[in-house]
């Protein structure tokens, strides 16, 4: 019975919005949280050992509209998509679609990193061409974490004077 008190509705409140794609229910404010788009279970578990060693909280969404879902809820510190993340033969990735419509000031706090099979690793180029911080090829997964500390502290550095006057 306690159970179904802690399980979020399911159904919208009347005229309401639907709240049951939220990715989590009550994260602390200092808590950092990533969104995982990889649907190859072996990479997918490295990023995610990854980034729990860092200290974020995970989400993992199967599918592109359930990420579009989370991401309407919440805004992510880190969103790690890979580039054929539910996407059919020359389709295009939904997910990065979305993050490149953002308005800036909503943009800017999240970190974005693309996995890509056919892209080289921290290719500035190509990370600026589809509107991301970082490319990651996915032969360098395993050594993905000090990539993205690096990354990261580095975004955060361009970007604190930014995000300071975002939070006033």
């Amino acid at each position: 019975m306690t159970d179904e008190r802690l399980k979020p509705p399911t159904k919208p409140a009347e005229g309401g919005i639907d709240y049951s794609g939220r990715p989590f229910g009550y994260v602390a404010p200092d808590r950092e949280t990533a969104m995982i788009c990889e649907q190859d279970p072996v990479i997918r578990d490295k990023i995610i050992g990854d980034v729990k060693k860092m200290g974020f909280e995970t989400a993992q969404p199967a599918s592109f509209r359930e990420a579009l879902k989370f991401m309407r809820f919440h805004v992510f510190n880190l969103i790690v998509v890979d580039e054929d993340f539910d996407t059919g033969v020359w389709e295009t990735n939904n997910v990065l679609r979305y993050l490149e419509g953002l308005n800036m000031t909503t943009r800017r706090q999240s970190f974005v990193v693309l996995i890509s099979a056919s892209l080289s690793t921290m290719d500035s180029l190509q990370a600026y061409n589809r509107s991301v911080n970082l490319v990651i090829n996915k032969r360098d997964v395993l050594g993905m974490d000090q990539l993205l500390r690096q990354a990261i502290a580095e975004y955060e550095d361009f970007y604190h004077v930014f995000k300071d006057v975002l939070r006033r």
